[in-house]
């Protein structure tokens, strides 16, 4: 009873208790570039914004940022629910945006039901991100066989056993086993990509640059294909047109 008294005396009220959480979430709030670092439509390193991207990936790799590729893959399923995940970039191009996974997968099914996806690479130490908007389609089976040769034969293994992937699992220990059975079936042989694992490309059609600053003045520079009104917008090269946008 003495226990039961006490805790209620000096219970936090719940109102409270929310409020310093949410002073807490506040304070993590850091500080981005200064306004001498803007982003200035006149000093792009290239008004195409694939060749934008390289010279920004590049930035991120020479700063030595963890997986500078991992980028957040949104797709939306046939209930309309949207959805999104991790995946890495494994190549791109003026064809588009590269990406390797199962088939049979979650993320799979959503791009079969419908096309169009969202990608984001976030570099958060450098204050920048990359957003792209476009239509999803498989890869040839020559150029997912030429990704998967490239591949460690660890995740040539993993691959290869988890052949539905988002599927259940009873625990642990049955996905070691799976690992462990398909290495043993591939002791002395080459591991072919499995037909149900490959690659997709997403053809972009609206890719923004977003730069951060510390007065969340923050610079976004947006290129977009087809565009009809074109009175606000700039010429930019390959077919595209480009404009800045509001924080």
């Amino acid at each position: 009873m003495f226990l039961q008294r006490f805790l209620v005396s000096n219970a936090i009220p719940l109102f409270s208790r929310i409020t310093m959480a949410q002073l807490h979430i506040s304070e993590l709030r850091k500080k981005y570039n200064n306004s001498n670092t803007y982003l200035s439509e006149d000093s792009l390193e290239s008004k195409n914004p694939i060749k934008l991207f390289e010279t920004w990936l590049n930035v991120a790799k020479n700063a030595n940022i963890k997986e500078p590729n991992a980028m957040t893959l949104a797709t939306v399923n046939e209930n309309g629910h949207p959805t999104a995940r991790m995946v890495i970039l494994r190549g791109y191009g003026e064809d588009g945006f590269k990406f390797h996974t199962n088939y049979r997968s979650a993320k799979a099914k959503d791009l079969e039901n419908n096309p169009k996806v969202a990608l984001v690479l976030y570099w958060v130490d450098l204050c920048r991100s990359v957003r792209i908007e476009g239509l999803v389609k498989k890869l040839s089976k020559q150029e997912s066989d030429e990704e998967f040769a490239k591949r460690p034969r660890s995740t040539k293994i993993i691959a290869v056993a988890s052949t539905h992937q988002s599927s259940p699992v009873a625990n642990a220990e049955e996905l070691a086993l799976m690992a462990k059975t398909t290495e043993e079936q591939y002791k002395d042989n080459e591991i072919d990509r499995p037909n149900y694992f490959g690659g997709y490309c997403v053809t972009p059609e609206r890719i923004e640059f977003w730069q951060g600053q510390s007065s969340r003045m923050s610079d976004r520079i947006v290129f977009v294909k087809n565009v009809k009104e074109k009175d606000c917008w700039k010429e930019g090269q390959n077919g595209w047109m480009y404009q800045r946008l509001q924080p």
